[in-house]
C-alpha cells in the first residue's frame, strides 16, 4: 500500500489533506469535522486524529457555508455618533467578537430610505442576521416579516409585537433612582426632566411616581418637562426653589439638566448634598466626573443591552426566535451628589 505523506509545514493543511491521511473523501471528512451525524463514531475520530496531527484550522467562511451561514451580521444605526448608539454597538461588537462573527456596520443617519438601502447592501452580502439600534427609545417602524434572516431591534423597540427588541427598564430606572434617594433620608423629592416627546422621560417619570406612592408620598409639585439641556435645568431649578424651598432632593431626567440645577441651587446657597441632593441620568461620565460634587447618575447599561441583542441574534440564527420586547434593569452609579463620599 502507498505511504500517505504529511503536506510541506511550509504550507497550511487543507480539508484534502485531513481526507488523504484518514483515508476517507473529501466530503465525509468535513461531514466528519463539522459533526454531523451521517458520520461512523470510529471514522470521524480517525479523521479528527488526522486533522489533530496536520495542525488543520478549517476554513471559517467555508465552514459556514456548509452550514449555510457567512460568519457575518449587519448593525445598522440611526446614529453613529450619538452617545447612546455607541456603547449599544460596542457591547455587540464585544459579543460577537467572543463568537469570532465578522461585523459590518452601516450609518442611516436617521434617513429611512438610506436605512433600506443599507439592509439590501447587508442581505447582498448574505450576512446571517441583523441588529438595529435606535437613538431613542422611542418605538421605530420594523423593517419587516419578509426579510429571510433574523432581526433584533436595540434600544427603539420595533412596532411589530412579532419581532424581538432588547430595551432599557426605563420605568424601572425611575423606581431605582427615587429609592435610592429615600434611602438617602430624602423625602421632598422633585422631578426636572426633558422633552415629553421622548417615551423615556414619561416612563422615568412613571416609575419614579410609583417609587414615592410606594413609600406613601408624592414629587413636589408635577414633573417639570422641558429640553434636555443645562439652561433648562437651570431655568426649571429657579422656579422650583422660588415655589418650594423646602425641597431636599432633585431628580433630573439628564446629565446635562443636572448640571444646570446644581448650579443654581449653588447661587442659591444650598450645599450639595447636604441640603439638597441632586441625581441625573445616563451616567455620560464627561459630566458626571466633572460635576462639584461628582453627580450620582442612573447608567441604563447600553453596552449590556448590545451584548443582549447579540446572544439574541445568535439564538435566532441557530433557529430560536423569540418576539416581544424584553427589557434589561439599570442602575444607580452613586457619588458625592446624594450621598457624601470618604
Amino acid at each position: 500500500m502507498a505511504q500517505v505523506t504529511e503536506p510541506s509545514r511550509s504550507q497550511p493543511a487543507t480539508l484534502s489533506d485531513v481526507a488523504r491521511l484518514a483515508g476517507v473523501s473529501i466530503a465525509t471528512a468535513s461531514k466528519a469535522l463539522n459533526g454531523r451525524s451521517q458520520v461512523r463514531a470510529e471514522t470521524r475520530q480517525r479523521v479528527i486524529d488526522a486533522a489533530e496531527r496536520l495542525s488543520f484550522r478549517p476554513n471559517q467562511l467555508a465552514r459556514g457555508l456548509l452550514a449555510g451561514r457567512t460568519g457575518t451580521v449587519g448593525l445598522l444605526t440611526s446614529d453613529l455618533e450619538g452617545r447612546f448608539s455607541i456603547p449599544i454597538l460596542m457591547g455587540a461588537e464585544d459579543a460577537f467578537g467572543a463568537g469570532e462573527v465578522a461585523v459590518f456596520l452601516c450609518d442611516a443617519r436617521g434617513d429611512a430610505i438610506r436605512e433600506q438601502h443599507h439592509v439590501r447592501a447587508l442581505l447582498g452580502r448574505r450576512v446571517d442576521g441583523l441588529i438595529v439600534v435606535g437613538s431613542r427609545t422611542d418605538p421605530r417602524p420594523s423593517l419587516g416579516r419578509e426579510l429571510p434572516v433574523p432581526v433584533v431591534y436595540a434600544y427603539a423597540p420595533s412596532e411589530d409585537p412579532a419581532d424581538l427588541s432588547i430595551v432599557p427598564d426605563s420605568v424601572g430606572a425611575g423606581r431605582i433612582a427615587v429609592d435610592h434617594l429615600l434611602a438617602c433620608g430624602r423625602r421632598r423629592i422633585a422631578h426636572i426632566t426633558g422633552d415629553p416627546g421622548y417615551l423615556a422621560a414619561q416612563e422615568r417619570a412613571e416609575g419614579a411616581r410609583s417609587a414615592l406612592a410606594d413609600a406613601g408620598l408624592a414629587l413636589v409639585g408635577e414633573p417639570r418637562f422641558g429640553v434636555w439641556s443645562e439652561g433648562w435645568g437651570r431655568a426649571a431649578t429657579a422656579m422650583l426653589l422660588d415655589q418650594h424651598p423646602d425641597v431636599d432632593a432633585v431628580l433630573c431626567g439628564s446629565d446635562q439638566i443636572a448640571r444646570g440645577v446644581m448650579d443654581v441651587l449653588r447661587e442659591r446657597g444650598h450645599r450639595i448634598p447636604e441640603d439638597v441632593a441632586v441625581m441625573g441620568f445616563d451616567n455620560w461620565q464627561i459630566l458626571t466626573s466633572a460635576s462639584r460634587p461628582p453627580l450620582t447618575s442612573v447608567d441604563m447599561n447600553l453596552e449590556q443591552v448590545g451584548r443582549a441583542a447579540a446572544r439574541a441574534l445568535f439564538s435566532a440564527i441557530a433557529g430560536t426566535r423569540r418576539s416581544g420586547i424584553e427589557t434589561l434593569p439599570c442602575r444607580v452609579v452613586i457619588a458625592g451628589s446624594t450621598a457624601p463620599l470618604s
